[in-house]
């Protein structure tokens, strides 16, 4: 049964209702099938776009994260997704690199924006989707709780280097465990400077969960999943490369050591 059948049956009926003098009712009807008509009218639409970005994505289902999103025809940029147990959120999808579909939620390009922020900031997040960002400790935890994630890291130096550290098994807690880092299986060519993190809980300025005598993420200007303290930081200070000072940068120590600060950085997430 098409739509056009299924509209006129409607019609027929809202005549014979008309003739009986139900005029409330036909009423009632017309804006039944106006609705209709606008709901058909917005599949048809969607199914011609296959996504559309910032708010809503025409996929089969609401996308649970990036990688329900349709490959072929999405670009990258900000969509809404709809974790499980959420009311949806914008993020920025990377569709076009290293097979798309990806989740990002952290990047580091310019050092305008400040990431030595509190417990709060990181829970709920800042920056702009499109630019300096950090997506939000809850929404990390409502996105790998539906799963199992794997997680990729792209690194560039200030001399235009580049490298990538992926890892087969990513996950974070919820706040009550400290938003818990689950981390595991390297491979790529900045060597692992993750794996150590694992297990390890989130520390801000403002709430040390470390196993340290002392709060590495003041010692170390960060934010990050710090154990005693760290080898990598990715979310401290903005230093542009070589810096006197010590492992208080964007640091990835397997790579550039503890007194280089990188260029950019992306994180990312998609399902495993």
């Amino acid at each position: 049964m098409t739509k056009y059948t299924i509209i006129g049956m409607i019609l027929v009926i809202g005549a014979s209702m008309a003739d009986t003098d139900y005029s409330s009712d036909v009423t009632c009807l017309r804006k039944t099938v106006d609705k209709i008509v606008e709901v058909l009218s917005d599949s048809c639409a969607c199914k011609k776009k296959k996504c559309e970005s910032e708010e809503i994505t025409c996929s089969a289902k609401r996308p649970s994260d990036c990688s329900d999103l349709d490959k072929a025809t999405c670009k990258s940029g900000i969509y809404k997704i709809y974790p499980e147990n959420t009311s949806g959120f914008n993020v920025f999808c990377e569709m076009e690199k290293h097979g798309g579909g990806w989740t990002v939620f952290q990047h580091r390009q310019n050092g305008k924006l400040d990431f030595y922020l509190d417990w709060e900031s990181y829970k709920n997040g800042f920056g702009k989707l499109d630019g300096e960002c950090w997506l939000g400790n809850d929404h990390l935890h409502q996105i790998t709780s539906q799963g199992k994630y794997k997680l990729r890291i792209d690194m560039q130096d200030f001399e235009k280097n580049s490298r990538y550290a992926s890892y087969k098994q990513f996950g974070v807690g919820d706040e009550k465990s400290g938003y818990k880092l689950t981390v595991a299986g390297y491979n790529g060519n900045a060597g692992d400077s993750f794996t150590y993190h694992n297990g390890k809980k989130f520390s801000t300025k403002d709430k040390d969960n470390d196993i340290s005598g002392y709060n590495c993420a003041q010692s170390y200007n960060g934010a990050w999943w710090y154990g005693s303290c760290h080898y990598s930081n990715l979310n401290g200070l903005y230093l542009k490369g070589n810096h006197n000072s010590f492992a208080n940068g964007i640091e990835w120590h397997s790579w550039k050591g503890y007194d280089y600060s990188l260029k950019t950085t992306t994180m990312m997430i998609r399902k495993a």
